[in-house]
Protein backbone atom coordinates (compact mmCIF):
# COMPACT_ATOMS: atom_id res chain seq x y z
CA UNK A 1 0.00 0.00 0.00
CA UNK A 2 1.33 3.43 -0.97
CA UNK A 3 2.41 5.65 1.93
CA UNK A 4 1.22 9.26 1.63
CA UNK A 5 3.23 12.11 3.14
CA UNK A 6 1.16 15.34 3.11
CA UNK A 7 4.20 17.35 4.25
CA UNK A 8 6.35 16.25 1.33
CA UNK A 9 5.83 19.44 -0.71
CA UNK A 10 7.13 21.49 2.23
CA UNK A 11 10.26 19.33 2.31
CA UNK A 12 10.62 19.56 -1.46
CA UNK A 13 10.63 23.37 -1.32
CA UNK A 14 13.99 23.12 0.44
CA UNK A 15 15.32 21.66 -2.81
CA UNK A 16 13.99 24.57 -4.86
CA UNK A 17 10.47 23.57 -5.90
CA UNK A 18 7.76 26.14 -6.27
CA UNK A 19 4.21 25.51 -5.05
CA UNK A 20 3.25 22.16 -6.55
CA UNK A 21 -0.09 22.40 -4.74
CA UNK A 22 -1.06 25.19 -7.17
CA UNK A 23 -1.56 22.50 -9.83
CA UNK A 24 -5.23 21.77 -10.53
CA UNK A 25 -4.49 18.92 -12.94
CA UNK A 26 -5.46 20.71 -16.15
CA UNK A 27 -3.03 18.66 -18.26
CA UNK A 28 -1.42 21.52 -20.20
CA UNK A 29 2.06 20.40 -19.21
CA UNK A 30 1.41 16.88 -20.47
CA UNK A 31 -0.06 18.19 -23.71
CA UNK A 32 3.10 20.14 -24.63
CA UNK A 33 5.73 17.69 -23.33
CA UNK A 34 7.45 15.63 -26.02
CA UNK A 35 8.05 12.83 -23.48
CA UNK A 36 4.33 12.19 -22.98
CA UNK A 37 2.77 9.14 -24.59
CA UNK A 38 -0.17 6.82 -24.01
CA UNK A 39 1.64 5.01 -21.20
CA UNK A 40 3.31 7.93 -19.44
CA UNK A 41 1.73 11.25 -18.45
CA UNK A 42 4.76 13.55 -18.43
CA UNK A 43 5.30 15.49 -16.14
CA UNK A 44 1.84 15.35 -14.58
CA UNK A 45 2.48 11.97 -12.96
CA UNK A 46 5.41 13.38 -10.99
CA UNK A 47 3.35 16.44 -10.04
CA UNK A 48 0.62 14.22 -8.59
CA UNK A 49 3.14 12.00 -6.81
CA UNK A 50 4.68 15.11 -5.26
CA UNK A 51 1.36 16.60 -4.14
CA UNK A 52 0.37 13.29 -2.54
CA UNK A 53 3.82 12.77 -1.05
CA UNK A 54 4.37 9.34 -2.61
CA UNK A 55 8.06 9.28 -1.78
CA UNK A 56 8.62 5.59 -2.54
CA UNK A 57 7.04 5.93 -5.99
CA UNK A 58 9.21 8.98 -6.76
CA UNK A 59 12.36 7.22 -5.57
CA UNK A 60 11.56 4.23 -7.80
CA UNK A 61 10.96 6.40 -10.86
CA UNK A 62 13.45 7.48 -13.52
CA UNK A 63 11.05 10.08 -14.94
CA UNK A 64 12.69 13.17 -13.36
CA UNK A 65 15.98 12.22 -15.06
CA UNK A 66 14.38 11.78 -18.47
CA UNK A 67 13.32 15.45 -18.38
CA UNK A 68 15.83 17.92 -19.84
CA UNK A 69 13.91 21.03 -18.68
CA UNK A 70 13.04 22.69 -21.98
CA UNK A 71 10.65 24.90 -19.97
CA UNK A 72 7.57 24.45 -22.18
CA UNK A 73 5.54 22.94 -19.34
CA UNK A 74 6.28 25.89 -17.06
CA UNK A 75 5.55 28.58 -19.65
CA UNK A 76 2.16 27.01 -20.50
CA UNK A 77 1.08 26.37 -16.90
CA UNK A 78 -1.92 28.64 -16.14
CA UNK A 79 -1.35 28.37 -12.39
CA UNK A 80 2.41 29.07 -12.25
CA UNK A 81 2.90 25.69 -10.56
CA UNK A 82 6.17 25.52 -12.52
CA UNK A 83 6.35 21.78 -13.26
CA UNK A 84 9.73 22.18 -14.96
CA UNK A 85 11.30 23.51 -11.76
CA UNK A 86 9.49 20.79 -9.82
CA UNK A 87 11.25 18.15 -11.92
CA UNK A 88 14.55 19.92 -11.29
CA UNK A 89 13.87 19.90 -7.55
CA UNK A 90 12.94 16.22 -7.65
CA UNK A 91 16.32 15.47 -9.21
CA UNK A 92 18.05 17.21 -6.31
CA UNK A 93 15.85 15.33 -3.84
CA UNK A 94 16.64 12.03 -5.57
CA UNK A 95 20.37 12.72 -5.37
CA UNK A 96 19.95 13.08 -1.63
CA UNK A 97 18.11 9.73 -1.56
CA UNK A 98 20.82 7.96 -3.55
CA UNK A 99 23.66 9.40 -1.50
CA UNK A 100 24.56 6.99 1.30
CA UNK A 101 26.55 9.67 3.14
CA UNK A 102 23.56 11.98 3.61
CA UNK A 103 25.75 14.99 2.78
CA UNK A 104 24.03 15.82 -0.53
CA UNK A 105 20.72 16.49 1.18
CA UNK A 106 22.32 18.61 3.87
CA UNK A 107 24.23 20.74 1.36
CA UNK A 108 21.23 21.12 -0.97
CA UNK A 109 18.89 22.20 1.82
CA UNK A 110 21.22 24.58 3.65
CA UNK A 111 23.12 27.45 2.08
CA UNK A 112 24.90 27.90 5.42
CA UNK A 113 26.11 24.29 5.39
CA UNK A 114 27.41 24.68 1.83
CA UNK A 115 29.18 27.96 2.63
CA UNK A 116 30.73 26.44 5.76
CA UNK A 117 32.05 23.47 3.79
CA UNK A 118 33.63 25.75 1.18
CA UNK A 119 35.23 27.97 3.83
CA UNK A 120 36.52 24.96 5.80
CA UNK A 121 38.22 23.46 2.73
CA UNK A 122 39.70 26.83 1.74
CA UNK A 123 41.21 27.23 5.20
CA UNK A 124 42.47 23.64 5.11
CA UNK A 125 44.30 24.31 1.83
CA UNK A 126 45.81 27.53 3.21
CA UNK A 127 46.93 25.65 6.32
CA UNK A 128 48.52 22.96 4.14
CA UNK A 129 50.23 25.62 2.04
CA UNK A 130 51.65 27.20 5.21
CA UNK A 131 52.91 23.78 6.35
CA UNK A 132 54.87 23.62 3.09
CA UNK A 133 56.09 27.19 3.59
CA UNK A 134 54.23 28.10 0.36
CA UNK A 135 57.00 26.49 -1.70
CA UNK A 136 55.74 26.06 -5.25
CA UNK A 137 57.31 22.71 -6.15
CA UNK A 138 55.99 20.66 -3.20
CA UNK A 139 52.60 22.35 -3.51
CA UNK A 140 52.34 21.42 -7.19
CA UNK A 141 53.53 17.88 -6.43
CA UNK A 142 50.89 17.36 -3.75
CA UNK A 143 48.28 19.13 -5.87
CA UNK A 144 48.82 16.66 -8.70
CA UNK A 145 48.77 13.75 -6.24
CA UNK A 146 45.52 15.08 -4.76
CA UNK A 147 43.82 15.15 -8.17
CA UNK A 148 44.55 11.49 -8.85
CA UNK A 149 43.72 10.38 -5.30
CA UNK A 150 40.51 12.41 -5.11
CA UNK A 151 39.25 11.09 -8.46
CA UNK A 152 39.84 7.51 -7.36
CA UNK A 153 38.40 7.78 -3.86
CA UNK A 154 35.35 9.87 -4.78
CA UNK A 155 34.52 7.49 -7.63
CA UNK A 156 34.95 4.28 -5.60
CA UNK A 157 33.73 5.36 -2.17
CA UNK A 158 30.88 7.76 -3.00
CA UNK A 159 29.74 7.79 -6.63
CA UNK A 160 29.85 4.07 -7.40
CA UNK A 161 27.85 3.03 -4.30
CA UNK A 162 25.31 5.78 -5.04
CA UNK A 163 24.90 4.59 -8.64
CA UNK A 164 24.33 1.05 -7.33
CA UNK A 165 21.73 2.40 -4.88
CA UNK A 166 20.04 4.21 -7.76
CA UNK A 167 19.81 0.93 -9.68
CA UNK A 168 18.52 -0.86 -6.59
CA UNK A 169 15.73 1.71 -6.06
CA UNK A 170 14.67 1.92 -9.71
CA UNK A 171 15.12 -1.66 -10.90
CA UNK A 172 15.34 -4.43 -8.33
CA UNK A 173 13.22 -2.85 -5.61
CA UNK A 174 10.42 -2.31 -8.15
CA UNK A 175 10.46 -5.98 -9.11
CA UNK A 176 12.35 -5.57 -12.39
CA UNK A 177 14.88 -8.37 -12.72
CA UNK A 178 16.84 -7.78 -15.92
CA UNK A 179 18.51 -10.67 -17.68
CA UNK A 180 22.31 -10.58 -17.53
CA UNK A 181 22.52 -9.83 -21.25
CA UNK A 182 20.55 -6.57 -20.82
CA UNK A 183 23.29 -5.04 -18.68
CA UNK A 184 25.82 -5.51 -21.46
CA UNK A 185 23.59 -4.69 -24.43
CA UNK A 186 22.55 -1.37 -22.86
CA UNK A 187 26.12 -0.17 -22.28
CA UNK A 188 26.04 1.71 -25.59
CA UNK A 189 23.13 3.80 -24.30
CA UNK A 190 25.18 4.79 -21.24
CA UNK A 191 28.21 5.82 -23.29
CA UNK A 192 26.21 7.78 -25.87
CA UNK A 193 24.26 9.77 -23.28
CA UNK A 194 27.28 10.34 -21.05
CA UNK A 195 29.23 11.99 -23.84
CA UNK A 196 26.49 13.54 -25.99
CA UNK A 197 23.39 14.06 -23.79
CA UNK A 198 21.58 13.59 -27.11
CA UNK A 199 18.13 13.51 -25.55
CA UNK A 200 18.40 17.28 -25.09
CA UNK A 201 17.79 17.55 -28.83
CA UNK A 202 14.29 16.18 -28.30
CA UNK A 203 13.32 19.57 -26.86
CA UNK A 204 12.34 22.36 -29.22
CA UNK A 205 14.80 25.24 -29.71
CA UNK A 206 17.48 23.46 -27.70
CA UNK A 207 20.27 23.01 -30.26
CA UNK A 208 22.54 25.77 -28.90
CA UNK A 209 22.16 24.55 -25.33
CA UNK A 210 22.92 20.98 -26.44
CA UNK A 211 26.03 22.06 -28.34
CA UNK A 212 27.34 24.06 -25.38
CA UNK A 213 26.81 21.11 -23.05
CA UNK A 214 28.43 18.76 -25.54
CA UNK A 215 31.65 20.73 -25.98
CA UNK A 216 31.73 21.53 -22.25
CA UNK A 217 31.62 17.83 -21.33
CA UNK A 218 34.32 17.01 -23.86
CA UNK A 219 36.50 19.93 -22.72
CA UNK A 220 36.07 19.10 -19.02
CA UNK A 221 36.86 15.39 -19.40
CA UNK A 222 39.75 16.16 -21.75
CA UNK A 223 41.25 18.76 -19.37
CA UNK A 224 40.92 16.28 -16.52
CA UNK A 225 42.85 13.71 -18.54
CA UNK A 226 45.39 16.27 -19.76
CA UNK A 227 46.07 17.56 -16.24
CA UNK A 228 46.05 14.31 -14.29
CA UNK A 229 47.49 11.80 -16.74
CA UNK A 230 49.48 13.94 -19.18
CA UNK A 231 50.90 16.26 -16.50
CA UNK A 232 49.89 19.52 -18.19
CA UNK A 233 51.48 21.70 -15.51
CA UNK A 234 54.79 19.81 -15.70
CA UNK A 235 55.16 18.91 -19.36
CA UNK A 236 57.28 20.64 -21.99
CA UNK A 237 55.43 18.92 -24.81
CA UNK A 238 54.05 21.71 -27.00
CA UNK A 239 51.09 19.67 -28.24
CA UNK A 240 49.95 18.86 -24.69
CA UNK A 241 50.45 22.47 -23.60
CA UNK A 242 48.33 23.81 -26.48
CA UNK A 243 45.70 21.14 -25.90
CA UNK A 244 45.36 22.17 -22.25
CA UNK A 245 45.06 25.84 -23.18
CA UNK A 246 42.27 25.08 -25.65
CA UNK A 247 40.38 22.84 -23.19
CA UNK A 248 40.56 25.31 -20.31
CA UNK A 249 39.59 28.21 -22.59
CA UNK A 250 36.50 26.34 -23.81
CA UNK A 251 35.47 25.65 -20.21
CA UNK A 252 35.59 29.24 -19.02
CA UNK A 253 34.05 30.65 -22.22
CA UNK A 254 31.07 28.29 -22.13
CA UNK A 255 30.55 28.59 -18.37
CA UNK A 256 30.78 32.38 -18.66
CA UNK A 257 27.83 32.17 -21.07
CA UNK A 258 25.96 29.97 -18.57
CA UNK A 259 26.52 32.55 -15.84
CA UNK A 260 25.39 35.33 -18.19
CA UNK A 261 22.16 33.47 -18.96
CA UNK A 262 21.40 32.97 -15.29
CA UNK A 263 21.89 36.69 -14.71
CA UNK A 264 19.76 37.92 -17.64
CA UNK A 265 17.25 35.03 -17.24
CA UNK A 266 16.64 34.80 -20.97
CA UNK A 267 15.40 31.19 -20.81
CA UNK A 268 12.88 29.43 -18.59
CA UNK A 269 15.62 27.12 -17.24
CA UNK A 270 17.59 30.17 -16.06
CA UNK A 271 14.78 31.93 -14.22
CA UNK A 272 14.84 29.97 -10.97
CA UNK A 273 18.44 29.17 -10.07
CA UNK A 274 19.11 27.13 -6.94
CA UNK A 275 22.35 28.00 -5.07
CA UNK A 276 23.81 24.69 -6.28
CA UNK A 277 23.28 25.85 -9.88
CA UNK A 278 25.32 28.98 -9.24
CA UNK A 279 28.07 27.09 -7.42
CA UNK A 280 28.39 24.59 -10.27
CA UNK A 281 28.79 27.07 -13.11
CA UNK A 282 30.92 29.55 -11.15
CA UNK A 283 33.33 26.92 -9.85
CA UNK A 284 33.60 25.25 -13.26
CA UNK A 285 34.35 28.68 -14.71
CA UNK A 286 37.01 29.20 -12.03
CA UNK A 287 38.44 25.74 -12.73
CA UNK A 288 39.00 26.61 -16.38
CA UNK A 289 40.20 30.15 -15.73
CA UNK A 290 42.68 29.36 -12.94
CA UNK A 291 44.09 26.34 -14.78
CA UNK A 292 44.64 28.53 -17.86
CA UNK A 293 46.36 31.25 -15.82
CA UNK A 294 48.58 28.82 -13.89
CA UNK A 295 49.88 27.26 -17.09
CA UNK A 296 50.31 30.71 -18.65
CA UNK A 297 52.43 31.92 -15.71
CA UNK A 298 54.46 28.71 -15.86
CA UNK A 299 55.25 29.44 -19.52
CA UNK A 300 56.11 33.04 -18.64
CA UNK A 301 58.36 31.77 -15.82
CA UNK A 302 56.45 33.93 -13.32
CA UNK A 303 54.53 31.39 -11.26
CA UNK A 304 57.31 31.04 -8.66
CA UNK A 305 56.79 34.75 -7.92
CA UNK A 306 53.00 34.36 -7.74
CA UNK A 307 52.50 31.25 -5.63
CA UNK A 308 49.19 32.75 -4.45
CA UNK A 309 47.76 32.08 -7.93
CA UNK A 310 48.46 28.38 -7.63
CA UNK A 311 47.00 28.44 -4.11
CA UNK A 312 43.78 29.90 -5.52
CA UNK A 313 43.73 27.20 -8.20
CA UNK A 314 44.31 24.52 -5.56
CA UNK A 315 41.51 25.87 -3.33
CA UNK A 316 39.08 25.84 -6.28
CA UNK A 317 40.21 22.33 -7.23
CA UNK A 318 39.79 20.91 -3.72
CA UNK A 319 36.34 22.48 -3.30
CA UNK A 320 35.30 21.21 -6.72
CA UNK A 321 36.57 17.66 -6.11
CA UNK A 322 35.28 17.22 -2.56
CA UNK A 323 31.97 19.14 -2.63
CA UNK A 324 30.59 19.79 -6.10
CA UNK A 325 31.61 16.55 -7.82
CA UNK A 326 30.35 14.05 -5.20
CA UNK A 327 27.49 16.08 -3.68
CA UNK A 328 26.58 18.98 -6.00
CA UNK A 329 25.11 19.51 -9.41
CA UNK A 330 27.98 17.76 -11.21
CA UNK A 331 26.31 14.49 -10.23
CA UNK A 332 23.32 15.36 -12.45
CA UNK A 333 25.54 14.56 -15.42
CA UNK A 334 26.38 11.15 -13.97
CA UNK A 335 22.96 10.14 -12.66
CA UNK A 336 21.19 11.28 -15.81
CA UNK A 337 23.50 9.13 -17.94
CA UNK A 338 22.87 6.10 -15.74
CA UNK A 339 19.14 6.86 -15.73
CA UNK A 340 19.16 6.50 -19.51
CA UNK A 341 21.10 3.25 -19.06
CA UNK A 342 18.66 1.87 -16.48
CA UNK A 343 15.71 3.03 -18.58
CA UNK A 344 17.09 1.10 -21.57
CA UNK A 345 17.49 -1.96 -19.34
CA UNK A 346 13.85 -1.58 -18.26
CA UNK A 347 12.74 -1.52 -21.89
CA UNK A 348 14.87 -4.53 -22.82
CA UNK A 349 13.57 -6.48 -19.81
CA UNK A 350 9.95 -5.71 -20.77
CA UNK A 351 10.64 -6.77 -24.36
CA UNK A 352 12.22 -10.05 -23.24
CA UNK A 353 9.11 -10.87 -21.16
CA UNK A 354 6.87 -10.26 -24.16
CA UNK A 355 8.79 -12.70 -26.36
CA UNK A 356 7.03 -16.05 -26.99
CA UNK A 357 8.39 -18.98 -25.02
Amino acid sequence: MARINPEFTDELKKYGAFDANACYNCGNCTAVCTLSDEENSFPRKMVRYSVLGLENEITASLDPWLCYYCGECSTTCPRQANPGELMMSLRRWLIARYDWTGLSGRLYQSWAASASAFVFLALAVVWFGASQHFQLQPLMHYGHLFEFTAITLVALVILLPNIVRMGWFTLYKTGIKPPASAWFKAIGELIVHMFTQKRTLGCDDNQVRWFEHFILVLAYLSLLFTTVFLGWFDTQNLLIIILGYVESAIIFVVTFDFVRRRIVKDKEISKHSHPSDWLFVIWLFLMGLTAFLVRLFIDLDLLHKMVWLYMVQLIVLVQWALIIVPFGKWTHFLYRSFAMYYHKIEEMTAESRDLPA
